[in-house]
This record gives C-alpha cells, sequence and structure tokens, in this order.
C-alpha cells in the first residue's frame, strides 16, 4: 500500500468513525452536557482522567473549563487527576499505580461532583478504582470508553452515563473522545453562556 493510500485511509477510517458516533450517540452526548451542567448550576465541579493519550483529552476537558474553550467567559471549576507527578508517582510508588486516581479523587471529590472517565482500552484498573471512589463518594460518573465497554461498562450505575465509541481502534476512540469534549465543552458554554 502506498503512503498516500495510507493517508487515505487513516483519514477515511476516522471521518467514519465519527460518522458512527455522531449518529448513534449525539443525544448521549446531549444528555451528558446537561448533565454537566447541572453539575456546575449546583457549585460542584468537573473531575477527569484517563491514561496515556486519554489523559490528555482528560485535561483538554479540564483546561477548557478553567480557562475558556473558544470565547472569553468565566472559569469553570474543572480538575485534572492527571497532571500532578509528584502525587501520581507518590502513590504509585507507596500504594499501586491502580490507586492513582482514587486515592486523589477520595480526598479532592465531594457529593454531588462528576467524574469524567476517559479509556480507550476499557480494562484500565485505575479507571475502574476511581469509579468505584467515585461511586463511594456519590459522585456521578461520565465514561467515554469504546470496543465493548471492557471492564469498565459493569461497573457504572444506572445514574452514570457510558458514551461508547462503536469503534476498536485505540486511535480513532481516542480521535472521537476529542471530538466529543469539544462537543460538550460547546454545548456547556451554549448552555451556561448563551449565543
Amino acid at each position: 500500500m502506498s503512503l498516500q493510500n495510507r493517508i487515505i485511509n487513516h483519514f477515511t477510517n476516522s471521518i467514519q468513525a465519527q460518522q458512527d458516533t455522531m449518529t448513534s450517540l449525539g443525544e448521549l452526548i446531549e444528555f451528558a452536557s446537561q448533565r454537566l451542567v447541572a453539575t456546575l448550576l449546583n457549585d460542584k465541579k468537573i473531575i477527569t482522567c484517563g491514561n496515556g493519550r486519554s489523559a490528555a483529552v482528560a485535561q483538554l476537558l479540564s483546561s477548557a473549563m478553567l480557562n475558556q474553550y473558544e470565547r472569553d467567559r468565566p472559569s469553570l471549576p474543572a480538575i485534572a487527576l492527571t497532571t500532578d507527578t509528584t502525587t501520581i508517582t507518590a502513590i504509585a510508588n507507596d500504594y499501586h499505580f491502580d490507586d492513582i486516581f482514587a486515592k486523589q479523587l477520595r480526598a479532592l471529590g465531594q457529593s454531588g461532583d462528576i467524574l469524567v472517565a476517559y479509556t480507550d482500552g476499557n480494562n484500565s484498573a485505575n479507571i475502574a478504582k476511581a469509579i468505584s471512589a467515585a461511586h463511594d463518594k456519590d459522585i456521578t460518573v461520565i465514561a467515554l470508553t469504546g470496543n465493548n465497554g471492557g471492564m469498565i461498562a459493569p461497573l457504572l450505575h444506572e445514574i452514570d452515563i457510558e458514551i461508547r465509541v462503536p469503534s476498536d481502534s485505540s486511535i480513532h476512540i481516542q480521535e472521537v473522545h476529542a471530538l466529543i469534549t469539544h462537543c460538550l465543552c460547546d454545548l456547556i458554554d451554549h448552555q451556561l453562556f448563551g449565543g
């Protein structure tokens, strides 16, 4: 296969994953945005987590809340549990890597907050423990997953939301997670600030 054909295939597959997600999950993304807005209107915060490239997407949401998405507006409360390397490495060293998000969440999370957890592989033990810790603190979960939902889907409660990208490609799942995150940011701004 030529290099140009590889490029065409990558774009085509990515577009297809995005199209499939838009068609099947548009209403769920809207509902998730409404849940995030309700959390913020109740003076609670958004907490995010993810591993590897999913950590970058989790930080994208937190950054857009704390700073801005596309327009100047007041900062919104959000914390990315992926950013404090001293804390993450201390927890991993003293306890276990599986505890890096749950331990932070138990200290920083409050009833009524919302956890947005990103996973493309769906079998991340540290995400699973974060979801359990969230439930222990009466924190609702929005899980952005893919493929078949892996070990994450069965952990979710009825009140939680799973946005499962209909793809088995980690790369395309992550690309769609970033696009969903942009949609959520836009919908939050629109609902809170109009325009």
